[in-house]
């Protein structure tokens, strides 16, 4: 799986995924936002991780008795065992909430093992025991009923789609209060970058709006006195 630097990370955790969507309008991807997926919590840290991945297909009822869950190699078990430290475990649940992707105890796993979170495109159980998890956690909305009800877990660290987005073992999750968005890992490094910068674009420009200046000519920054007051603004924060 793809690493990215820690430095990268750190630039990136500074960023909102409003911020990281436009950087990625530029370089002409639209479709990098995860799809009616929500944090349990909101006011967490931003999160930030490589994707390891895990997809369900539509559970068939001769293969998913409960007594599956006593195999040793079940992928719904071995998928949080085996998600590397740092790393955001992102589950295809193929858009269907009726089932749970995974429950409390499986995420706590996760916590405790060091991953940096958990995305699924489904529900899950125990929502307000994971809500209360020191731990960055997005779904769609809470299901009590057992993943193996409509999710038969099939592979692990294969290409998936997560909320109509394509994701790829090693890409970029990056999560806030308004939902996760995916960055490929080849561009991870020049987003974070571009990320901060326009960070530090947009603070300046509230400044000057909440102070009253016209959006005209500063957003987008067009005139050229606004260039010259955002570079005298830019050196007096160094």
């Amino acid at each position: 799986m793809t690493k990215v630097s820690i430095s990268t990370k750190e630039k990136l955790k500074k960023v909102s995924t409003a911020t990281v969507a436009t950087c990625l309008f530029k370089k002409g991807l639209k479709n990098q936002f995860i799809q009616s997926v929500k944090p349990l919590k909101s006011g967490r840290p931003t999160m930030v991780g490589e994707a390891y991945t895990l997809r369900y297909i539509p559970a068939r009822e001769d293969l998913n008795p409960i007594s599956v869950f006593r195999d040793p190699k079940h992928l719904q078990r071995v998928a949080v065992e085996e998600c590397p430290e740092g790393a955001v475990l992102v589950i295809d649940s193929r858009q269907n909430g009726r089932a749970a992707s995974a429950g409390s105890i499986l995420v706590t796993r996760l916590m405790v093992r060091g991953a940096a979170g958990i995305v699924t495109d489904g529900g899950f159980r125990d929502s307000a025991e994971i809500a209360a998890l020191n731990f960055s956690s997005y779904h769609n909305r809470p299901s009590a009923p057992t993943n193996l009800t409509l999710h038969q877990a099939i592979a692990i660290n294969d290409p998936i789609g997560c909320g109509d987005v394509a994701v790829f073992p090693g890409d970029i999750i990056l999560g806030d209060d308004d939902g996760v968005i995916i960055i490929p890992a080849h561009l991870a490094d020049e987003v974070a970058d571009e990320c901060i910068n326009m960070t530090l674009y947009e603070e300046f420009v509230m400044e000057k709006v909440q102070g009253g200046t016209p959006i005209i000519g500063l957003y987008p920054m067009v005139s050229e006195e606004a260039k010259a007051l955002f570079q005298q603004w830019k050196e007096g924060k160094v």
